[in-house]
């Protein structure tokens, strides 16, 4: 079976790197977690100082970027983990904190060139799933399957609320609401690459199904280009 790319983009709790990440493992592809990459620039503009007063220094942050190191490694559970120059940072980029600002550090353009040159070398041999916001749309338009996530607010809300809860955090349903609002916004309306489904993208709305139906479908999609 011949190796292809596929591009997951789709709006923030919609299950894209749940998704991906089981494709990628039934698949043998690799998976990259674009969204993770951006979280871990924020973070490191959280713990650099170039995040005050929800301003972002964005000439300083800029300034840094050849100070930050992204990469992904596998713990002792087998899950892949980003990590920060060297060291794992996966619980601290799952936060609300970072969550607040990794859409507003996202618009940079000079952080978007650097993490999408990243994101193409690390695709360029195929056999990789990837998903984020601007995957089939910038990152690889000519990705020959291209998937956009989409599910109800109420239902996106309550899984982003579950996912943080499990992980230890105090939220209520209304901060994640107003967090998940912002962010679609953002994601959206930003002028440098935004969140679009573009025309040759297959919709999948998982509002009601398992992770395994939705898993069965794209792998009848994969099936029927690869075959």
């Amino acid at each position: 079976m011949k190796q292809i790319i596929i591009a997951i983009d789709g709006y923030s709790s919609t299950g894209k790197s749940t998704l991906a990440k089981t494709l990628a493992k039934r698949l043998s592809y690799k998976y990259i977690d674009t969204g993770a990459m951006y979280r871990v620039v924020a973070l490191f503009a959280l713990q650099n100082g170039f995040i005050k007063s929800n301003s972002i220094d964005k000439v300083g942050l800029v300034s840094c970027l050849d100070k930050i190191k992204i990469a992904f490694q596998i713990n002792n559970q087998g899950k892949s983990e980003a990590t920060l120059n060297g060291l794992s940072v996966e619980s601290e980029i799952r936060g609300m904190e970072v969550s607040s600002y990794v859409s507003k550090v996202s618009v940079i353009p000079e952080v978007r060139e650097l993490l999408v040159a990243q994101q193409q070398e690390m695709g360029k041999a195929k056999g990789v799933v990837m998903d984020g916001r601007d995957i089939a749309s910038v990152v690889f338009p000519t990705a020959e399957l291209k998937l956009f996530m989409t599910a109800s607010e109420e239902i996106r809300v309550q899984r982003r609320l579950d996912e943080m809860i499990s992980n230890g955090r105090k939220v209520t349903f209304e901060e994640v609401r107003a967090n998940l609002a912002e962010r679609d916004y953002l994601d959206t309306h930003r002028a440098i690459a935004p969140l679009i489904q573009t025309e040759d993208a297959m919709v999948l709305d998982n509002s009601s199904l398992s992770r395994e139906e939705q898993l069965d479908w794209v792998l009848g999609k994969v099936k029927a280009l690869c075959l």
